[in-house]
């Protein structure tokens, strides 16, 4: 790998943790675990999630969300939905309780992010969204050509 492109890489590995990590600070500061915000926010975005979802959209662990989601169970904030629910594949809704704990975590989250985009432009944010997908797509193609 030639310098200029092992320089681009570093950069954009780094900035691309580094944007994973400002949601995990945020979580942080706002005292849930970063896994809980990405269920909390798939349901935001969908009005439910399963484990599945969640597993294959963040490319974690089953039993790392199946623990959070139990837990969230525990806690009243979430619970199991029949309607959305397809075969064994349970999905999971907010109750009222868990409503009324997630709605001022998503506004405050959504609106740093309205905020963010703002300030970086939507065609910018187009761009970026855009080229990411297409790294992403990119990079998952040359690790399958290695198989």
């Amino acid at each position: 790998m030639d310098e200029q492109m092992q320089s681009l890489l570093v950069r954009a590995n780094r900035s691309f943790v580094r944007y994973r990590g400002a949601y995990a600070k945020w979580s942080a500061m706002r005292g849930i675990g970063y896994n809980e915000m990405l269920v909390l926010y798939t349901i935001h975005e969908s009005g439910f999630c399963t484990q599945k979802q969640i597993c294959d959209s963040f490319l974690l662990p089953r039993q790392t969300i199946h623990n959070v989601i139990s837990a969230m169970r525990k806690a009243g904030t979430i619970c199991v939905s029949a309607e959305h629910s397809v075969g064994h594949e349970k999905a999971f809704v907010l109750t009222p309780e868990g409503e009324k704990y997630a709605a001022p975590l998503m506004d405050d989250i959504t609106s740093i992010e309205e905020r963010a985009i703002e300030n970086l432009g939507l065609e910018n944010f187009e761009k970026l969204a855009y080229l990411t997908e297409c790294y992403e797509s990119a990079l998952n193609s040359a690790m399958e050509e290695r198989k």
